[in-house]
């Protein structure tokens, strides 16, 4: 008996210690600015002990409204509901957001302990009977509550969140819909980590400058810069877009463009970090997921919603785009091609390998402009004030850097976030240059999300990450046209983020139909083709030349180049996506052939009817795909045309006002987009809200006269 008085002390003094040196078990206590994240402090050992107390308190929290005797309403019930759960949403938040942006081995080991454990802490509360109950007593009695629209929202979607996710099902139905989410979210995951590591492990190094040739000072810079870090001499090329881009544009060396592209095309096809068998096991598992719920396929759950609806609507949507674009896609590719004959070229066809390659020198030829002549006029942190001066000029948000906020790598930089009144709005975390611990690509997310406690308003912590052009020995940042179109996109879901106004966190900022939550970054990317904007940052970075008025013609002539095969290469993805996820029946290996070929076969027939360029034997897309494979875009990854739609026709506004004041930066439709896109989060239903910021209903007309293409019939 004394022996275990003494064990349960002892693990009570641990348990106590483990409190005190936690940072995160006193997370309401921070003294850090507008309470941000202690970076300095946190310890990868810190995680575990915290999501497992913060799980035990989110599940005591629930216990609670589950057994409050008083009857059901809506403020014990839904508000204590949403507001459950916040020490928990501040560790994953912590958490989820570095094992994007700065992993490592030991993070990615916790992640993966943890993928099942949080399943089942999800699963426990969806499918408790009591408390969905309560929360169905309330929803049964909705239309006599004196609710406003945010409030009848909320608890609409959360009522639905808790039926989509088994509440309605039988027991036996329940605990396998319990074991297939912890299957899926442990499968999720394991394709994410096989995607980082196999980027990371494949590299080429070249020794002999002469296979370098077509390739500018800069990327060769960067390119030795890669050799450096890895002990190396020479010059190193691996699969992160800051390379594999330039590479394939400039490269003379048609042997290593074509190994380079394999390398990337081919990742996770077979070998160590093969994701073709784990591919098949997502999809049959989110096919029996659907199946529970009476759905014939995964796309028909997933898009109940969002603005498509349905996946004929998606469908839709996708061949309109198909019919309209491919036969100016069918033209570009045949006159890259005569191009290309003409410019020495041996072979029949062109190959993927050749595209960007050929393609740079045509747009070079048809309008004298290339990346290489907008780059000195892109400077890292001339491009900052540029952007930030957007938002200003547009919404009156001013940026200040605060040193005094700890930030999780030494090349993140930490920005105060004011309003037109000097109103605190949000903290702003920019992380700009690739590392072997970041994942590729660009992506905003939130620390800590806005909310609104009695009338205190808890505001943002949004960061922006991105993989864009290091500076070099001899020169600073330079960015590519195509990055700083990035970084507007980014920032565009940073502003959803930081100018949101919602009382409830579940509907606050990018919370909004996955179709709908590109439109602001999207819409975003549109004033790098204005004048009036780039004329107040783009500047030349040893002369403070403003960028020509012969470049701005030119890259205004060329901005239509290409368009159609960029749609065309969207769609293909889209496709894709749902050819995966409209199957009616799991997906079976075709046993003479394989589950490597069956995967590449299936993808790439969904692909075909878009397909521009020659398919390479055993290339595929989907083994890295991690948009529908584990980054939330199944039957999903439509929504990127789905808002480009919006944009165009959203952008149009400006344009219109434009015509009529001489200035793009019209502060009425900044007023309306700000209120009722960027201000509501998921509020009401995102159509009202467009159509109330746009006066009237979208079409696909400004797309279309965006991108140079013929309007054709709707069908």
């Amino acid at each position: 008996m004394k022996k275990a008085i003494l064990s349960m002390v002892l693990a009570s003094t641990v348990l106590a210690a483990s409190a005190a040196t936690n940072p995160f078990f006193n997370y309401k206590n921070w003294k850090t600015p507008h309470g941000t994240y202690p970076f300095n402090e946190i310890r990868a050992e810190h995680y575990m002990p915290a999501f497992e107390e913060a799980m035990k308190q989110g599940l005591k929290e629930i216990d609670d409204i589950v057994n409050n005797p008083a009857a059901p309403t809506f403020k014990n019930t839904i508000e204590a509901y949403e507001a459950s759960g916040e020490m928990l949403s501040i560790v994953a938040g912590c958490f989820y957001n570095l094992t994007s942006a700065e992993t490592n081995d030991t993070l990615q080991q916790i992640e993966m302990e943890l993928s099942p454990k949080l399943s089942e802490y999800s699963s426990t509360i969806r499918l408790n009977e009591g408390l969905f109950q309560r929360i169905k007593a309330v929803y049964d009695q909705r239309n006599k509550l004196k609710l406003n629209k945010a409030q009848y929202k909320l608890l609409e979607d959360i009522y639905e969140s808790f039926a989509n996710n088994g509440a309605n099902l039988s027991p036996e139905d329940k605990q396998t819909y319990r074991e297939l989410s912890a299957k899926l979210s442990q499968l999720t995951l394991q394709y994410g980590q096989n995607v980082l590591k196999a980027t990371n492990a494949w590299t080429m190094l070249i020794t002999d400058d002469a296979l370098l040739a077509g390739l500018n000072d800069d990327t060769k810079a960067m390119l030795r810069a890669n050799a450096e870090k890895k002990g190396q001499e020479g010059w190193l090329l691996n699969l992160k877009p800051t390379t594999t881009i330039p590479v394939m544009q400039d490269l003379d060396n048609r042997d290593i463009r074509r190994e380079l592209y394999m390398a990337s095309a081919t990742k996770c096809v077979g070998g160590e970090f093969d994701n073709t068998a784990i591919i098949v096991e997502i999809v049959n598992t989110r096919l029996a997921l659907a199946n529970l719920f009476d759905k014939k396929t995964y796309a028909e759950k997933s898009l109940y919603k969002t603005m498509a609806e349905t996946p004929e609507n998606v469908y839709r949507l996708l061949d309109q785009l198909r019919d309209a674009y491919m036969p100016t896609a069918r033209q570009e590719v045949q006159e890259l091609e005569d191009f290309a004959h003409q410019h020495g070229f041996y072979a029949a066809h062109l190959q993927p390998w050749d595209f960007s390659y050929y393609s740079k020198k045509l747009k070079q030829e048809k309008y004298a402009i290339s990346d290489d002549d907008l780059r000195p006029y892109f400077e890292l942190e001339n491009v900052k004030k540029g952007v930030f001066g957007l938002a200003q000029r547009l919404y009156g948000i001013t940026f200040k850097e605060n040193k005094n906020i700890q930030v999780y790598h030494p090349e993140v930089t930490a920005y105060e976030v004011f309003d037109e009144k000097g109103k605190f709005l949000a903290v702003y975390y920019a992380d700009f240059h690739p590392r072997d611990g970041k994942r590729g690509g660009a992506w905003m997310n939130d620390f800590q999300p806005q909310y609104m406690v009695g009338k205190k308003d808890h505001r943002p912590h949004i960061v922006n990450v991105m993989n864009f052009t290091r500076p070099t020995a001899d020169k600073p940042a330079l960015f590519t046209y195509d990055e700083v179109r990035t970084f507007l996109h980014e920032f565009g879901h940073a502003l959803h983020g930081m100018l949101t106004r919602c009382q409830y966190a579940a509907q606050s900022g990018t919370n909004v139909p996955r179709d709908f939550v590109e439109l602001p970054s999207q819409f975003n990317e549109n004033f790098i083709d204005e004048k009036e904007f780039l004329d107040t940052f783009a500047k030349h970075y040893k002369t403070g030349e403003t960028l020509p008025q012969e470049l701005l013609d030119k890259m205004h002539a060329s901005q239509t180049y290409h368009a159609a095969y960029a749609c065309a290469r969207q769609l293909s993805f889209g496709y894709l996506d749902m050819a995966w996820h409209s199957l009616e029946k799991p997906f079976e290996v075709n046993p003479t052939i394989g589950t490597v070929e069956s995967v590449v076969r299936f993808g790439n027939e969904a692909m075909a009817q878009v397909a521009v360029m020659p398919t390479v034997p055993g290339t595929q897309m989907e083994c890295s795909f991690t948009h529908i494979f584990s980054g939330g875009y199944a039957a999903g990854y439509y929504s990127y045309k789905w808002s480009e739609l919006l944009d165009a026709d959203a952008f149009s506004v400006f344009k219109e006002a434009q015509a009529k004041n001489g200035s793009i930066f019209d502060k009425k439709a900044a007023k309306r987009f700000r209120e009722n896109i960027l201000e509501k989060g998921g509020t009401e239903r995102a159509m009202d809200l467009y159509v109330r910021f746009r006066q009237g209903e979208p079409t696909i007309n400004a797309l279309l006269e965006r991108d140079g293409i013929k309007a054709v019939e709707i069908k």
